[in-house]
């Protein structure tokens, strides 16, 4: 295990957020696949049995290039692969000691997912976290425009009348960057790696079991810049 200081520093082209920013954060965005679950989503398979050429990777934009009927057919498709997924989701590393975590210092949470809304409350409540999340604020693909556009974290951030800096996106995927690049929000990456998108990144750790290390040393101790 790496220490609990590693992935302290948040780094933008102008400014500098050490963990003491991000635990001032009143408002956080979950993305939910592979972020507060383990993956399961075999996407190279989903593409291939929905026809999308090699190369062309969003399967939200290939299914909604199509009419009505056949977009109808395979978004039936998509709901019967991944509602099994949701009733079998299990939970990522860390993932409910961090929400617990953030609901006891009464932080607002969201989840902003390119899933059908109803298949995120499937999977939130097989991961016992769905008592956390107000069902206004569990935003799916039909609510909005999916990520990487912006629209979804705009909703979230009306509803609850914050302000863009006071929020942060967590994700493990480009698009949830870029998401909340558009939207102004801060941006964290949960990657079990490194960092692959640094410059859409203002914060990377390896999954939430390190954000939580991070915020409780912080409560811990007095807050610092920790280099690399």
């Amino acid at each position: 295990m790496i220490p609990p200081t590693v992935g302290l520093l948040f780094t933008s082209i102008t400014t500098v957020m050490n963990v003491q920013r991000l635990n001032s954060l009143r408002h956080w965005i979950f993305d939910m696949d592979g972020t507060l679950t383990v993956p399961s989503h075999d996407f190279p398979y989903m593409r291939r049995q929905l026809g999308m050429a090699e190369g062309d990777l969003d399967i939200l934009a290939y299914v909604a290039r199509h009419n009505e009927a056949e977009a109808a057919q395979m978004n039936q498709w998509l709901w019967d692969y991944e509602v099994d997924l949701a009733e079998n989701a299990e939970p990522a590393t860390g993932a409910a000691d961090l929400v617990q975590h953030l609901h006891e210092q009464e932080r607002k949470l969201a989840i902003l997912t390119r899933n059908d809304k109803k298949l995120a409350r499937i999977t939130l409540a097989a991961i016992d976290l769905l008592d956390y999340f107000a069902d206004d604020v569990i935003i799916g693909r039909d609510e909005a425009q999916p990520k990487p556009d912006p629209a979804g974290l705009q909703l979230i951030l009306q509803y609850w009348q914050a302000a863009s800096d006071d929020a942060i996106m967590v994700g493990d995927y480009v698009y949830d960057l870029q998401a909340g690049r558009n939207a102004g929000t801060h941006t964290l990456l949960l990657h079990p790696h490194n960092n692959l998108w640094p410059d859409l990144s203002d914060g990377y750790y390896r999954d939430c079991s390190e954000i939580h290390q991070a915020l409780q040393l912080h409560a811990t101790s007095s807050p610092s810049l920790i280099h690399d």
